[in-house]
């Protein structure tokens, strides 16, 4: 029975179907996950009103002569935020975008905040506990007058009585305005990529004191987290894990959730429109110990590498300064940092290529730059042609110069994203020389291909150059590529000189465990040589390395060319692509469950078929940006071309996954 003050918040809640406004079905000509969550965080910074709608009632009252409070009312307000959602808005909306939204201030719930008289205020909040107590605090004494309230995530039944309760206990429940699910808990970190920002969910399901409720706990976030990402993109997918893991109970408690919301009336899929089942889109949901080598190995893409090496969190990256005569002010070792991510030109075009083109790409970019500006000079610089038309020389200055001036402000723009990726650039250059990353990837290429032995492992553990962290990482690719597990008196041998160099081995012990019950394995049938040379004739890019600074990227980069010539197919990558091209017979077909929410329980599916446009992938334990562009290549090449999303429960750089995998192994124990 619902008692009358939950029936009360009930009658505030907007129906699921004006969530966010009417919610189109994933195709070609769609717009992108990303795109699809800023809408709707602009839509909710609105007070979830349509943009245009809003703008023109705004529009209508200042034409109206209304008094200034009248006319700002549904335009300035307070954003209330906690640490989760503001993460969730920071890569998608800047200061800017909010001010253009009508946000005049925006705070933390925990923080102490004064009462904001005649202005509402908008409250973006994941659902839990002292959320809902701070909110009701926040309601008693008044501190708005007036609250949207919009949660990240549909509220649980106890937490929707919890927020009755606690208004009515306050007399408050007037204050309240309207209250949203959102469905907005997770953030796109690009066109393509999203996060559900859930930290150490790999730990929390694979930790073997773990209780059967904090596993539980675990799934049911991750798919609170998956159904938001679904249900922002669009349409209800078909569902697809290999037997067994975790990705198999994320899956049947994922289908079993979208059932149960597809039975609710005004559901947020209410709205979409499919096409048949030809169209219907595909999730596949993959264990992180499925392949653990791309979390864990060197990797020489642009994007990766920012990740691994420089830190990359929530498209911001942080580079150590270098002294430099241009930069007087500036002294070496001072932190810099830079937004990177959709809407920088160089970072979406040069993400998943080698840095050595990278580096040429930076050369390239400066100097067309410099034409560029050197063309404007020349057009500007003064009148042509000879005196008998004067007017006809002044006409096709004054056309010049105000091409000129139009085109200013694109050029400093992208010097600035030029001059910017110098820098981050010369930060890399600077980590792989003192850390030998090009050895490190190298001889994990080998490995790969089955070239490496142990010789060659030992050869870098035990050279004085490099991080113990690298080498570790090292051995634990050499442990997870090798056809068999290797043997106990060769593991002890690099264990060894491992443990001299000072790492720890909680790690390495815990991957032994893993391999020694099949939970995870060799991926090198999976390796496939790209052509193209060998490492024999790799250049030595730490001779080049100090060359950079007086000679530019282009000299640094003709030593680099071949490094990374060999590739191999990531096991995620090959297994998404059979899944879309549906072979008969094929492996993953007959290994992988399949779940359908929109047929009948207990109905069998139909067989898979090829042609899917959309697909998402979602790897339950982290992800990384080399699986990332590995699927994105893919999508390309398949036929029809796939949309293809890749997420995770959270973006791991491999040295925050190392530490996962310590504590795993001191809980083993």
């Amino acid at each position: 029975t619902i008692g009358p003050a939950r029936q009360r918040i009930e009658g505030r809640m907007a129906p699921s179907s004006s969530m966010g406004g009417p919610v189109s079905s994933a195709s070609s000509s769609s717009p992108s996950l990303r795109k699809r969550q800023i809408d709707a965080l602009v839509r909710l910074l609105n007070l979830n009103e349509p943009v245009s709608k809003a703008m023109s009632k705004n529009a209508s009252a200042v034409g109206a002569g209304a008094s200034t409070h009248q006319a700002g009312e549904g335009t300035y307000k307070v954003l209330v935020l906690d640490p989760f959602t503001r993460d969730v808005i920071t890569p998608l909306l800047r200061l800017n975008d909010l001010r253009k939204c009508g946000v005049t201030l925006y705070l933390l719930i925990d923080s102490e905040r004064q009462n904001v008289p005649d202005v509402p205020a908008v409250y973006f909040l994941r659902a839990n506990e002292s959320n809902v107590a701070r909110l009701c605090q926040d309601l008693a004494v008044g501190t708005y007058d007036v609250a949207h309230l919009n949660f990240c995530a549909p509220l649980a039944d106890a937490q929707l009585q919890e927020l009755a309760s606690g208004l009515t206990k306050h007399n408050c429940m007037q204050r309240v305005a309207k209250l949203y699910d959102q469905n907005l808990a997770f953030v796109s970190l690009e066109k393509d990529l999203f996060s559900l920002m859930l930290p150490r969910a790999y730990v929390s399901l694979n930790d073997p004191s773990a209780r059967d409720t904090e596993i539980e706990r675990a799934v049911t976030d991750i798919v609170d987290g998956l159904f938001c990402a679904i249900a922002t993109w669009g349409s209800v997918p078909v569902i697809r894990c290999k037997r067994g893991g975790a990705a198999e109970h994320v899956a049947r408690a994922l289908d079993a959730y979208l059932r149960r919301h597809l039975g609710q009336r005004g559901n947020a899929f209410s709205a979409a429109k499919h096409g048949g089942s030809f169209h219907r889109p595909l999730l596949v949901l993959f264990d992180r110990n499925f392949d653990l080598t791309p979390q864990i190995q060197h990797c020489w893409t642009y994007h990766a590498l920012v990740h691994d090496v420089l830190g990359l969190r929530l498209g911001r990256t942080t580079v150590a300064t270098e002294a430099s005569p241009a930069q007087p002010g500036v002294s070496a070792g001072q932190k810099k940092s830079y937004d990177v991510g959709p809407g920088d030109f160089f970072w979406e075009e040069n993400g998943g290529r080698p840095f050595p083109k990278v580096a040429e790409e930076v050369e390239e970019q400066l100097n067309k730059y410099k034409r560029d500006m050197a063309a404007i000079n020349a057009h500007t610089s003064g009148a042509g042609g000879g005196a008998s038309d004067g007017d006809e020389d002044l006409q096709a200055n004054t056309k010049n110069l105000m091409n000129a001036v139009s085109s200013l402000p694109e050029l400093t723009e992208r010097k600035r994203t030029i001059d910017k990726h110098t820098n981050v650039a010369t930060a890399l250059l600077k980590e792989i020389k003192d850390r030998q990353i090009d050895n490190f990837v190298s001889v994990e290429e080998d490995l790969f291909s089955g070239k490496a032995d142990k010789a060659q492992v030992l050869k870098v553990v035990t050279s004085p150059k490099g991080l113990v962290s690298d080498k570790l990482r090292l051995v634990a690719t050499w442990l997870l590529t090798s056809e068999q597990v290797p043997a106990a008196s060769d593991l002890e041998e690099v264990e060894q000189c491992l443990a001299g160099a000072g790492a720890g081995l909680e790690a390495l012990q815990y991957l032994k465990r893993l391999r020694s019950l099949s939970l995870t394995g060799s991926q090198r049938a999976f390796a496939v040589p790209a052509g193209g040379a060998g490492s024999s004739n790799q250049g030595n890019i730490l001779d080049l390395a100090d060359k950079f600074m007086s000679k530019g990227l282009d000299a640094v980069t003709k030593g680099m060319k071949n490094l990374m010539s060999q590739g191999h197919t990531l096991a995620v990558t090959r297994a998404v692509q059979a899944l879309l091209e549906a072979k008969p017979g094929a492996e993953e077909q007959d290994n992988y469950l399949h779940f359908d929410p929109k047929l009948p329980r207990g109905a069998a599916p139909a067989p898979a078929k090829p042609g899917y446009r959309d697909a998402m992938v979602c790897v339950i334990g982290g992800g990384n940006y080399l699986e990332y562009h590995s699927l994105q290549e893919m999508s390309k090449r398949v036929q029809p071309r796939c949309n293809l999303v890749y997420g995770a429960t959270e973006m791991l750089a491999p040295c925050e996954f190392l530490q996962q995998l310590t504590e795993l192994g001191n809980k083993g124990k």
